[in-house]
């Protein structure tokens, strides 16, 4: 009898999977929905001639482009240029914007200090900055790559300070006495405190990185993403201009994506609160 009963509560778990399965394709459709419905107005507008083919190409005639340059090769070389430049670029302004701002963050009189030079700094834009690197780096990838670290710095050090700031106090308090050590209570209680905020900014590092690519690519490149819309812009070849932008939305999706994949795994123990669930 007692193994009649636990053998009970396994009787729902198909339908629990059908379920947590319908609401996925619901997910999926309503997201999908709207996808379908641009798609549709888009290549509606040139076939049509209320815009003209010569300024809007047509979604199938920008595929087509696409399948043409994964033909000839230059798809990959394109994404794999323009992927370096903007990995390399998040990549070092993450690790410099995480180390400063928690430096920042932890010490007051340091934070009043360097404030007033920081908030000058990140009111330069990346861009206009350009022709400094030129001067300096030269038109090579290092200019590019510095564009790229400058936009994407500050959104990391700011969230990260931010972050830092608003960790409660009676948390630290608390673990200070009961005898834990400065060392413990930065990295178990403040650095752990700090990650969503400190993710919020990588994420935003992650977008403002690829807008910075863009930049950097169409001055002095011979290949990427950037390179490759302004070329075909130059000569009038649009539906490749097109699906060089439409590259560039994928690639910052799919950056988007991994970095907030990366944050679910890291940060297990945060669940946001959906009032339709």
């Amino acid at each position: 009898m007692s193994a009649v009963l636990e053998g009970a509560p396994a009787a729902p778990a198909p339908r629990r999977t059908l379920a947590r399965f319908a609401r996925f394709v619901g997910r999926f459709a309503e997201r999908a929905a709207g996808i379908v419905l641009f798609l549709a107005l888009w290549e509606a507008l040139p076939r049509l001639g209320i815009v003209s083919d010569a300024y809007l190409s047509p979604p199938s005639a920008v595929l087509a482009s696409i399948g043409q340059l994964l033909d000839n090769g230059q798809l990959w070389k394109h994404v794999a240029a323009s992927l370096q430049r903007s990995l390399w670029g998040l990549v070092l302004a993450s690790s410099a914007g995480v180390l400063l701002g928690l430096l920042i963050g932890g010490f007051r009189r340091l934070a009043a200090i360097v404030d007033p030079v920081l908030q000058l700094f990140r009111q330069t834009s990346a861009f206009a900055l350009f022709p400094v690197f030129i001067l300096f780096l030269g038109i090579g990838e290092l200019s590019k790559v510095a564009i790229i670290f400058w936009a994407s710095f500050w959104p990391v050090l700011l969230s990260t300070v931010s972050g830092v700031k608003q960790v409660d106090r009676l948390l630290v308090n608390s673990a200070l006495s009961m005898g834990a050590s400065r060392r413990f209570v930065f990295f178990k209680v403040v650095l752990p405190a700090s990650l969503p905020s400190i993710f919020t900014g990588v994420r935003l590092a992650g977008a403002y990185s690829i807008t910075a690519l863009v930049a950097a690519e169409m001055i002095g490149a011979h290949s990427g993403l950037g390179f490759l819309t302004l070329n075909s812009q130059e000569t009038f070849q649009i539906p490749t201009m097109y699906a060089g932008i439409l590259l560039l939305a994928v690639l910052g999706l799919l950056l988007n994506y991994l970095l907030a994949l990366l944050e679910r795994r890291l940060l297990r123990w945060r669940r946001g609160l959906s009032l339709d669930e």
